[in-house]
């Protein structure tokens, strides 16, 4: 059985949406998180070890972290096609856009929101956010995925950041019309109904 330990309106609604693609049996444990705002606190029933969210159960195995839950059930349930397997020749670049999400789209994209521009972007680990828009402008050129012609977990990933955060992105049709093949997914919909629900 899969338990996702979920806050609304916040990094683990779009593991959510995740694991209504997965179409695999899954219950919510709706928990608190400390906000940003100083709101709420940590939830003792949270197995993550920082006390945020995502956290994913499943029988006894927990994972944490976005890029990882996407990674564990794209091989745990192959059948769902989310995810290329060992000796699929997309393999190589879906792990590396899993990889880059973690490690350059989100860190530039929280450094433009804050406003944090008191470091220089070469010496980032993440680099500059320039560099980062020519590349995903190079993989959403005329293809309706990141990996092409097929959705994978990374456009669940890409396509949260592009649907909360629009606004921190720059302005271009190929990312707009992305953005709405994302939110009108019918996984996304159901998601978004039960992140609203709150556990209420």
């Amino acid at each position: 059985m899969l338990k996702l330990f979920h806050a609304p309106q916040s990094r683990s609604s779009r593991i959510v949406w995740l694991l209504e693609e997965f179409d695999q049996p899954y219950e919510i444990e709706y928990v608190t998180i400390r906000r940003a705002d100083g709101s709420s606190e940590r939830d003792p029933r949270n197995p993550h070890p920082d006390g945020k969210v995502p956290a994913l159960d499943h029988d006894g195995a927990v994972v944490t972290e976005s890029v990882a839950i996407c990674l564990y059930l794209s091989d745990a349930f192959p059948e769902a096609g989310l995810g290329p397997q060992v000796g699929d020749p997309d393999r190589g670049d879906y792990l590396t856009w899993l990889a880059y999400y973690a490690g350059v789209i989100e860190p530039n994209v929280l450094a433009k929101a804050t406003g944090w521009s008191d470091f220089n972007p070469v010496q980032a680990a993440w680099g500059a956010y320039d560099d980062m828009i020519r590349r995903l402008d190079r993989a959403l050129d005329g293809r309706p995925f990141v990996l092409g012609d097929r959705f994978s977990t990374v456009d669940v990933l890409l396509g949260s950041a592009l649907n909360y955060a629009r606004g921190l992105f720059p302005e271009n049709p190929a990312y707009d019309a992305y953005a709405d093949r994302m939110a009108a997914r019918p996984a996304l919909k159901r998601a978004l109904a039960k992140d609203a629900a709150g556990g209420g």
